[in-house]
């Protein structure tokens, strides 16, 4: 007789509450134990740890969190999946459940009113469909997190993670990278999930940076300066810069540049950070003129 496994509890769960994976919600359960296991390990709660998971859908991973953690707060979209939510968790005095978009939510004062001032660790497994707006979210708003562990599509992973110089460095990987240190824990197969996706995922660690890692004059300009200068991917970085709305002659893009001892021809996709930051402050100081 064979074991019982995880891809069997998930089976019989949905079979027993009549759920189904929703495509709106971008739904795949994790069946795969050793991948349950590398996201906890790589989260590194204990029981001091006060954990904020979204998207916990039929509680797999939640069990096991609750088991590890001081309180766990999860938010979940699906009304489809409370109820089973409900019974699965309901032998676990540490933890509430929230059914509401967590982009909707006013996370800060959630985190405060279930947390106090204790940093807060995210886990989540995100939908393809809506990651980037969930972690700029998490990013922008100025919580009180330490950690964010999630589970992402394989090609949003080495976006993030990217280092300046190759076709996946971006926007995204300057946004994330501006509020944390990502790493890149593991790549799972998409037979880890159920239903499986097209697609391969992976285990991303995002540590939050206790300051920011440039120093800055106007932070909206120099995330203004970036998606100029990854607008238009091809154009060089004059071009690309002189075309984007900053309201500057090409001739004061040539000077400000050079000032920063940035080749015009390059392009976006070949400036770090550090050089992103020089040229988004000489324009500052420029436009405070």
């Amino acid at each position: 007789m064979r074991d019982y496994t995880l891809a069997d509890a998930t089976r019989d769960a949905m079979k027993k509450f009549d759920i189904r994976a929703s495509k709106k919600y971008g739904q795949n359960f994790l069946i795969d134990p050793g991948v349950l296991g590398k996201i906890l390990e790589v989260s590194a709660i204990d029981k001091d740890s006060m954990v904020l998971e979204i998207g916990p859908g039929l509680g797999t991973m939640t069990k096991q969190l609750c088991e590890r953690a001081g309180k766990v707060l999860a938010i979940e979209i699906d009304k489809d999946l409370i109820k089973a939510l409900s019974i699965n968790m309901s032998g676990y005095d540490n933890f509430k459940l929230i059914n509401d978009d967590v982009l909707r939510l006013d996370l800060k004062s959630l985190l405060k009113e279930n947390f106090g001032d204790i940093k807060a660790r995210v886990v989540a497994n995100l939908p393809y469909y809506i990651t980037s707006p969930i972690i700029m979210k998490l990013l922008e708003e100025g919580l009180n997190l330490s950690s964010i562990t999630i589970m992402v599509q394989k090609e949003v992973a080495q976006r993030i993670a990217a280092a300046p110089g190759g076709k996946d460095y971006g926007v995204l990987s300057l946004s994330v990278q501006y509020y944390a240190i990502p790493e890149i824990a593991a790549i799972v197969p998409a037979e880890a999930f159920m239903p499986m996706p097209g697609v391969d995922s992976a285990v991303v660690n995002l540590k939050i940076r206790q300051e920011a890692p440039v120093a800055l004059e106007d932070e909206a300009l120099f995330f203004r300066v970036i998606k100029a200068a990854f607008a238009q991917r091809r154009k060089t970085l004059l071009n690309a810069l002189y075309g984007s709305g900053l309201n500057l002659e090409k001739s004061w893009i040539e000077e400000l540049l050079k000032s920063c001892d940035i080749d015009a021809k390059r392009r976006g996709e070949t400036l770090s950070m550090n050089e992103f930051a020089a040229l988004s402050n000489k324009i500052w100081l420029f436009l405070k003129k």
